[in-house]
């Protein structure tokens, strides 16, 4: 029995949700509201994790020809430099979970889900403005200036201000968390401190302060991700461009490797980093949520994409286990998923993973494709 599935949202979630349901025989269509997909966003740390389920999405070896494979997962005290974790990734990794660690820039990771889909699967131009529930009938979607659709049920993948959660559980606003990011990249070859081929994190003096630093492009170039406290956010954007001399001051007193990746930076953006309190519940009826629609999380752990390719995964084995029973089908997703992310979202608020060698295995051996199998 085949059904069809409306996904409100074109980000990483909603683009793997409608491969992962196509791949059981499901039709699936995406309805994103930009009018078109364009190179914005930052890069990502692809954990073990979500490498694997990509990988049996059929993705893996388009995001390879970009991305870097890091050596290892290093933490760093931010003063004397003193190493209190490292973790082979690369090889190991494989070996141990099935796949590596990749970092890779976000729009790598769309086109690579993009060209996977037939090009009809996907409806750009589509601001979803209402959704009525019609029983046993499906799911009824309103846009702003396209027709109506009529689809068998709805995945609100439309991340942090989705119109869909709001529609099943009424207005809510993200929190403010009092910290900001800094997000840079430079050419590599720009440096010549240890570890570039790593995953590096150097541990600021309070939970909010931390420097971030990977390899992307196949380790030419670098990547830089900063966060510390602030006040407020008094910026109309999230997003706005930074002040290098501002970043370099906040880190003065880092160590000098660390100072030195500051230093080969030439502009940085900033961001504030916004958070909700996990959901006692995602669905209703013949709706859900998936990816930061349902858990938007702090980036300490890195798993926000690694969080949402693993509902997309999971979400489609569901409704192939029960596609005369979307309602129910919904449930078994929800419940499948709920308690791993709210661990994860809760986990990425407290900013200790892996500081001193805590055991990786509970994120990165997670198996999305067998998880209802447990």
């Amino acid at each position: 029995m085949s059904v069809h599935i409306g996904i409100v949202g074109g980000g990483i979630g909603g683009l793997a949700a409608a491969i992962a349901l196509r791949s059981c025989g499901h039709r699936a269509t995406v309805f994103e509201q930009a009018p078109a997909f364009g190179r914005v966003g930052a890069d990502i740390n692809l954990t073990p994790n979500a490498v694997r389920a990509l990988d049996e999405l059929g993705v893996g070896d388009a995001l390879r020809e970009t991305a870097a494979r890091p050596s290892h997962r290093i933490s760093r005290t931010w003063d004397t430099g003193r190493e209190t974790s490292r973790l082979e990734m690369s090889d190991t990794a494989e070996r141990k979970y099935g796949a590596p660690q990749l970092t890779v820039h976000r729009a790598d990771l769309l086109t690579a889900l993009e060209s996977a889909l037939d090009p009809a699967v996907i409806r750009l131009g589509h601001r979803l403005t209402a959704l009525e529930q019609e029983g046993d009938r499906g799911v009824r979607l309103s846009f702003a200036d396209e027709p109506a659709v009529e689809v068998d049920a709805v995945v609100g993948a439309d991340g942090i201000h989705s119109v869909v959660r709001t529609a099943l559980f009424g207005q809510e606003s993200p929190d403010f968390t009092g910290v900001v990011a800094y997000r840079a990249v430079f050419p590599t070859d720009r440096l010549d401190i240890p570890d570039l081929g790593a995953f590096t994190k150097w541990w600021g003096p309070d939970p909010e302060t931390q420097i971030v630093t990977f390899p992307l492009n196949r380790g030419r170039d670098t990547f830089v991700f900063a966060t510390t406290h602030q006040d407020s956010w008094t910026e109309e954007s999230w997003t706005s461009p930074g002040d290098v001399v501002e970043l370099r001051s906040t880190y003065e007193h880092f160590h000098p490797e660390a100072r030195a990746l500051l230093d080969a930076c030439d502009s940085v953006l900033k961001s504030a980093l916004y958070v909700r309190d996990p959901l006692p519940r995602w669905s209703v009826g013949r709706a859900t949520l998936l990816g930061d629609a349902a858990h938007p999380m702090m980036p300490f752990m890195a798993q926000g994409a690694g969080m949402a390719i693993e509902d997309a995964v999971v979400l489609a084995c569901a409704v192939a286990e029960r596609p005369g029973d979307l309602t129910a089908a919904l449930e078994t997703y929800e419940t499948a998923r709920i308690g791993r992310t709210s661990r994860v979202q809760l986990g990425s608020r407290g900013n200790t993973w892996l500081k001193s060698g805590e055991d990786a295995d509970w994120v990165y051996g997670y198996n999305a494709w067998k998880a209802l199998q447990v």
